[in-house]
């Protein structure tokens, strides 16, 4: 079955743009739902608070490599937030330094994502997502224009 996504902008500044994946079945962005089930979670509340620190920074002086650990395989650009300590990850695509999708996260409580169900899921959305908006911009659907992404107003993406 495939799955029918929107990128929706959640956070601004002068230096960089935080999308977050929406996928149409309800409208609520994948970094919403992270916010939802972390937020209020008193047993991982200094791991969330960590990760939400780090997204204020990125937004601050930009989308940096440092600020990621990187997730996926070598060819793509999954990343995790936060790079040090604590077993919650929020997984995302760092596109440059002023671009970055934000996908969904959770516990990870196995040696790697890959052994979590859950995890995986997300991470493989994130690598679908990344391979269209790929091709998109090869292909000038979409394009990078200064720290934005054009053209992904009205899109549909077909992961």
């Amino acid at each position: 079955m495939r799955k029918r996504a929107t990128l929706d902008i959640i956070g601004q500044s002068a230096k960089t743009i935080l999308y977050s994946i929406s996928f149409e079945r309800d409208g609520t962005t994948e970094f919403e739902k992270f916010v939802t089930e972390f937020e209020m979670n008193a047993t991982y509340n200094g791991d969330y608070q960590r990760i939400i620190a780090a997204l204020q920074v990125i937004l601050r002086v930009g989308a940096l490599e440092r600020f990621f650990r990187p997730e996926g395989k070598i060819s793509d650009g999954v990343a995790a937030i936060p790079i040090e300590g604590g077993r919650l990850r929020l997984y995302c695509l760092r596109i440059s330094e002023q671009i970055v999708i934000l996908g969904n996260g959770g516990v990870k409580n196995s040696r790697s994502y890959e052994e979590n169900p859950r995890l995986f899921g997300y991470v493989m959305d994130l690598q679908r997502f990344e391979k269209i908006l790929q091709e998109k911009l090869k292909s000038g659907y979409v394009s990078i224009q200064e720290r934005e992404l054009t053209g992904i107003e009205d899109m549909t993406f077909e992961l």
